[in-house]
């Protein structure tokens, strides 16, 4: 395969994988040595083991954080402080991409930067949407009610007052109650209905600070 075959099979797609290659007529035998070649001329950068983009100036749209994360680890969604923050609800900067995801936790340095996979159960895998993150890039992430919960969930004493009051929450107005309470009762835990209670008060302390 010559790099040309390549950047007309990709047809622009920001991140792609080794499977998506194999798709053609490409044998594995030729695809690996070309691959590492490429890697070895700096015309594609390996993320982890099958998932590759192209380097500049071969690249022409820069892949959202949020759809390499999607890549990196197939079945997860961007949850927790990523996903809080793409809907604005904290004021925090969020260096990691954090993700949520039925197999094994796992943390990654790639040349785009850090993620981390938290595990939860398969039932608890639920409430994301798929979801353009920039133009004509799509990925799944969680609902903002999800996100929170989530990030209740996997933190230790995440359901206290003080430790959500510390997140300094905004924007609370997108979180629909009605949403926010049936999710919550998805869980089934003592932890999270606490959590919900708490939650719900601060959303209550923020409206009437404003009136």
């Amino acid at each position: 395969m010559k790099l040309i075959e390549l950047l007309n099979l990709i047809s622009g797609e920001p991140v792609f994988t080794s499977a998506l290659l194999r798709s053609g007529s490409v044998r594995d035998a030729e695809l690996r040595p070309q691959l590492a070649r490429w890697k070895k001329m700096g015309r594609i950068l390996q993320l982890r083991r099958g998932v590759y983009l192209l380097a500049p100036p071969y690249r022409k749209v820069e892949p959202h954080p949020f759809l390499i994360a999607n890549h990196l680890r197939t079945g997860s969604y961007v949850s927790l402080q990523s996903a809080l923050a793409h809907y604005g609800m904290i004021p925090e900067h969020v260096p990691v991409v954090t993700s949520v995801t039925t197999a094994r936790p796992e943390r990654l340095n790639t040349p785009m930067g850090r993620y981390t996979f938290h595990h939860v159960k398969q039932s608890f895998f639920f409430s994301y949407l798929q979801t353009e993150v920039s133009q004509k890039q799509f990925a799944f992430v969680a609902t903002p009610e999800k996100a929170l919960l989530d990030l209740i969930y996997l933190t230790p004493n995440g359901d206290r007052y003080h430790y959500l009051k510390e997140l300094r929450l905004q924007n609370l107005e997108i979180i629909n109650r009605e949403v926010f309470t049936t999710t919550a009762e998805r869980f089934g835990k003592e932890k999270i209905q606490r959590a919900v209670k708490n939650v719900l008060r601060i959303i209550d302390e923020e409206e009437y600070d404003e009136l």
